[in-house]
């Protein structure tokens, strides 16, 4: 009798088993300190082996799901390219020029020394690849422009208006007050390597190859500057703007909501200051927001539970389905700050209305092949900027007294 194939993806019953464990673990920890005032060492030391290996398993998860979308290195056989996709492997290859410098598409604005603008093939390949593997641009907006200074007009009280009948007189409605946001784009480069063999192969595709090397490098730099960059010669991360208390929160800052404590959360009902964070947005960026922390600050609020004695945080019931937070979607950013003291470690909104990734269009492609022999360097380069586009729409959690 044949057997169906379960459906479950690779390791989800481990991860829900260990959740569970840590839950039961977690119980008994709680449980002596509300009897004795404090935890065995040995409940405790249980439950950050559990807690490490969570968050392990969901690391794990997350590779497996990133490398499933992954596309194979090899091409079929029967694969027809197009002249210019032909031309650009030539180059690729074995560094002839020629038939690049006719394709004049590829090679405006380009040259032998400057390098080629890769064909729209490439492009696509590596901002695919990027997608999948930067987690702000999986949560931000990102959109593609033609020049290296992109402005936007908003208005920071929102579009202006009114109501009228059929054949009334339209009167005028209030002049909103605009704001003109620049986001320049930097230039953003990697230089990957690749032996001789690996181009004389012909069943390599050298696309894909230079999109999965440059995929890693320019997620981890992206990711750094999205949340902490200074703006200068980079992005400007959320994290750098000034950040001040909600209540006197102005246009150009990000508003925080305090825990209360210098470095910690509130010793009791700690999840109060979460449920404050969730409300300090407005209501119309509450659908679609979710929480944003570094792995430790997820170990610290995996252990909490609200008031009916429930876990705030719950594990994805699929693989690349994220962990939620009262309900809330969690996005994982290493680069966001531990929790220690005026540290805003916690982030909530709707990032896709509160951040704006700009992508000037064109990655170009320099071939190196005297500066490290016997390998040949492909210098790549894109132009990246990014910045807030909606100051209301991201808040902050602070670890500070006030």
């Amino acid at each position: 009798m044949a057997t169906t194939p379960s459906t479950t993806p690779y390791g989800m019953d481990e991860f829900r088993g260990a959740f569970e464990a840590f839950k039961d673990a977690n119980d008994r920890r709680l449980l002596e300190i509300e009897k004795k005032q404090s935890a065995d060492v040995l409940s405790t030391e249980k439950v950050e082996r559990i807690d490490r290996t969570l968050t392990e398993q969901k690391a794990a998860m997350d590779r497996i799901n990133l490398n499933q979308h992954r596309p194979m290195l090899e091409a079929s056989a029967g694969h027809i390219q197009s002249e210019s996709k032909q031309a650009w492997g030539q180059y690729m290859r074995q560094g002839d020029v020629g038939r690049l410098l006719e394709a004049k598409q590829l090679s405006a604005g380009s040259d032998p020394d400057g390098g080629f603008v890769a064909p729209d093939e490439t492009a696509h390949e590596i901002t695919r690849l990027l997608q999948d593997a930067s987690p702000m641009r999986q949560i931000a907006e990102v959109r593609q422009v033609g020049s290296s200074n992109f402005k936007k007009p908003v208005s920071r009280g929102g579009a202006s208006a009114g109501w009228t009948g059929e054949t009334a007189a339209r009167p005028e409605t209030q002049t909103p007050t605009l704001d003109l946001l620049a986001f320049p784009a930097a230039e953003l480069y990697a230089m990957p390597a690749a032996t001789q063999t690996l181009l004389d192969d012909s069943l390599s595709d050298i696309d894909q190859w230079l999109a999965g090397e440059v995929q890693d490098v320019f997620a981890t730099q992206e990711t750094t500057a999205f949340v902490n960059g200074d703006g200068i010669g980079k992005p400007k991360g959320f994290m750098a703007y000034t950040n001040t208390a909600e209540a006197t929160q102005q246009w150009g800052e990000i508003g925080y909501i305090a825990t209360g404590v210098a470095g910690d959360f509130a010793a009791t009902d700690p999840v109060d200051s979460l449920i404050d964070l969730i409300y300090a947005p407005k209501a119309v960026y509450r659908p679609n927001a979710r929480f944003v922390m570094n792995r430790r600050t997820v170990s610290a609020v995996r252990k909490f539970k609200d008031a009916d004695g429930n876990y705030i945080w719950q594990p994805g019931t699929a693989a690349g389905q994220p962990s939620t937070l009262l309900g809330y979607a969690v996005t994982e950013i290493e680069e966001m700050p531990d929790i220690t003291s005026n540290a805003n470690a916690i982030a909530f909104g709707d990032f896709r209305r509160g951040y704006l990734i700009v992508d000037r269009a064109g990655i170009r492609v320099v071939r190196d092949p005297y500066s490290s022999k016997p390998f040949v360097l492909f210098y790549t380069t894109k132009k990246v900027g990014g910045g807030v586009q909606d100051f209301n729409a991201i808040k902050l959690l602070k670890f500070a007294i006030s």
